[in-house]
């Protein structure tokens, strides 16, 4: 899978997605990247990329024509991403569908976002990672990133599983315990690992866990069981 970043910032890229999983899949060419600079495409002497928005209004906006000359220098685009707040909220669901994609080209914009034009002309996909304002789309690239690189095969190998990761069946994922069975904390106080988990009867276990996992989610996501 192709990653092709248009950013002002490319030695931010791959950052955090250099290390852990990732890193090794990135290493191992399970996954690609290629970020350049938006600034790279500017013509004047100053290398504009951003002007005053028409109408008025604070900030300024990055301009189309910039933008379009960084785009086209990618001889494929692939399914073009522009990470911005009014975007589709990335789901899961979301993610699943995008890492099938080979290539996927990702605009990062800055200031006051990205003239609308290039968007529309070059058929841009407006994706949200959440109801936010950041300085930069960079870090929702990563988010996005991140998200979709662990579900290309033979990325997360044999050290973890997604089937049953929160959201992959519409609910959130149950709790997990590990050693020592009954953990005293700093205060005296024991902390045992629920009984069920080391009864070693697995349908019980499993029952156990889908109703970890449905009561979480009424608890705290009651959205996603408005379909259910």
């Amino acid at each position: 899978m192709k990653f092709q970043i248009l950013t002002l910032f490319p030695e931010l890229f791959p950052g955090p997605l250099g290390h852990s999983i990732t890193g090794r899949a990135l290493n191992n060419n399970l996954w690609s990247l290629n970020a350049i600079n938006i600034r790279d495409f500017a013509t004047d002497k100053h290398k504009t990329v951003d002007d005053v928005p028409f109408g008025g209004g604070a900030g300024m906006v990055m301009k189309p024509d910039v933008i379009e000359r960084a785009l086209l220098s990618f001889p494929e685009q692939g399914r073009r991403i522009y990470m911005s707040p009014r975007g589709t909220p990335l789901t899961q669901n979301l993610v699943k569908e995008l890492s099938k994609e080979p290539t996927l080209t990702i605009l990062c914009g800055r200031y006051e976002g990205v003239d609308q034009r290039v968007l529309d002309a070059y058929g841009f996909e407006e994706i949200s990672i959440g109801d936010y304002v950041l300085t930069g789309g960079e870090m929702a690239a990563h988010i996005l990133m991140d998200a979709t690189v662990r579900l290309i095969p033979d990325v997360l190998g044999n050290e973890t599983t997604t089937d049953e990761e929160s959201f992959s069946n519409g609910l959130l994922e149950y709790p997990h315990y590990t050693r020592p069975a009954n953990w005293t904390d700093a205060s005296g106080k024991d902390h045992p690992v629920p009984e069920i988990l080391t009864s070693g009867h697995h349908g019980k276990i499993d029952k156990w866990r889908q109703d970890q996992s449905l009561e979480l989610t009424r608890k705290r996501r009651p959205d996603l069981l408005s379909d259910k």
